[in-house]
C-alpha cells in the first residue's frame, strides 16, 4: 500500500499555554499528511477533480489514540499509509513518532470519493488506476516538513 513520511518541528503556535500540542492541531497535521501522501505519489488533487469529475475525498470518520504528548520544539515524524481501499472509500493510518522512536499518536481516518449530482454529494467508485496507485507496494517516499502545516 502507498506510504509516505513527513517530518516537522512542533512550533509554539501548535501548542496550548502548557507547551503541549493542542489536540485539534494533530488533525491538521494528519490532514496535511494525507495531502502529502498523494503529493509524493505524484497524484495532484486538482487534476483528479477535473479528470474524474469529483468534488474530492472528504474525511467521514476519524479516531485517534493519544499515547503521549508532543511538546514545543520537538521534532516528530508522521508516517502515513493507505490501510485499506474499498469501492468508494479508503482508510488512512497515521503514526506520529517522536524523535526517540516513541509512538505518540495513532490515528485512523476514512475518506470517501465523492461527486455532486442533482445538488447532492454522493459517493462514486474509485477509478481502477487510482486504486492501483493507492495499493502500490513500492511507493514509499519521505517529504521534509517544517512546523508549518
Amino acid at each position: 500500500m502507498l506510504r509516505a513520511k513527513r517530518e516537522l518541528t512542533i512550533e509554539w503556535g501548535h501548542c496550548d499555554p502548557a507547551g503541549i500540542v493542542f489536540y485539534p492541531r494533530y488533525f491538521e497535521f494528519f490532514d496535511a499528511s494525507t495531502a502529502n501522501l498523494f503529493k509524493v505519489a505524484g497524484i495532484d488533487k486538482f487534476e483528479l477533480r477535473k479528470k474524474y469529475d469529483i468534488l474530492g475525498f472528504p474525511m467521514v470518520n476519524t479516531d485517534a489514540d493519544f499515547k503521549i504528548p508532543s511538546r514545543y520544539g520537538e521534532k516528530v515524524s508522521i508516517e502515513t499509509r493507505v490501510a485499506e481501499v474499498g469501492k468508494t472509500s479508503f482508510n488512512i493510518e497515521h503514526r506520529l513518532i517522536k524523535e526517540d522512536g516513541q509512538l505518540a499518536i495513532l490515528c485512523h481516518e476514512k475518506r470517501v470519493w465523492v461527486t455532486q449530482s442533482d445538488d447532492r454529494i454522493r459517493p462514486k467508485a474509485i477509478p481502477a488506476e487510482v486504486v492501483a496507485l493507492l495499493t502500490s507496494a513500492n511507493n514509499e517516499r519521505t517529504a521534509q516538513g517544517s512546523g508549518g502545516i
